[in-house]
């Protein structure tokens, strides 16, 4: 059995990784305040519509990258647990940051996927990219987000009632669908604290007629 010191000290190192502020490092390398230009939001879709779509697509890999080292990290300190429990610690990091305002998670929870339960990957991007293009989803990330995070939940309930591992995954314990309801749920909190900027900041791309 797992040593519960250890599944905290994963829990731990997991926070650290996801803390990593891939996008702050990013914007300072190209002179630019995520705190006061865009949305505000420390995250890829921010630096996207700032920098582009390379500078984006670097800091949603980096993103990406904190949830699976966290997983991989998390396994070697506890075991199965150990790696869902990081993972989910890093997404929780990744949203809430000590002393600053953390991202949405979004791209942190894609490598929580990768580095416990892989072969969902395919499942999850076409939920989160089919719901995005409902029409009645367009103006509604949150919403859509939402949507897309119960999937994994389900999904991830399904393969530890099974025992399904799939290639590249961990053993599947009770902790898969509980860090998939937790990081569904951290990620809906930071949605909710972002909402007010981001519909203020999606208004000002608005011509004046149109808002009218």
């Amino acid at each position: 059995m797992t040593s519960p010191v250890r599944v905290l000290l994963a829990g731990v190192v997991g926070y650290a990784l996801g803390t990593l502020p891939s996008a702050h490092a990013v914007a300072r390398l190209n002179g630019v305040d995520l705190g006061t230009e865009g949305t505000g939001n420390p995250g890829a879709m921010n630096v996207k519509n700032l920098l582009g779509r390379t500078w984006g697509g670097v800091v949603a890999a980096g993103d990406v990258g904190k949830g699976v080292a966290a997983a991989r990290a998390g396994a070697a300190i506890a075991g199965p647990a150990g790696a869902n429990v990081a993972s989910t610690a890093a997404v929780a990091g990744h949203c809430f940051p000590p002393g600053r305002p953390g991202g949405k998670g979004v791209a942190t929870s894609i490598g929580q996927v990768i580095g416990t339960y892989p072969a969902y990957l395919p499942l999850d991007i076409a939920v989160g990219y089919g719901t995005t293009r409902l029409p009645w989803f367009r103006s509604r990330t949150r919403a859509a987000t939402t949507v897309a995070s119960m999937t994994p939940v389900l999904a991830c309930t399904l393969a530890w009632r099974r025992g399904w591992k799939g290639p590249g995954g961990v053993r599947q314990t009770v902790a898969l669908p509980l860090g998939a309801v937790a990081s569904s749920v951290v990620i809906a909190a930071r949605f909710a604290a972002e909402a007010e900027n981001v519909d203020a900041y999606n208004l000002s791309l608005v011509p004046d007629e149109e808002a009218a």
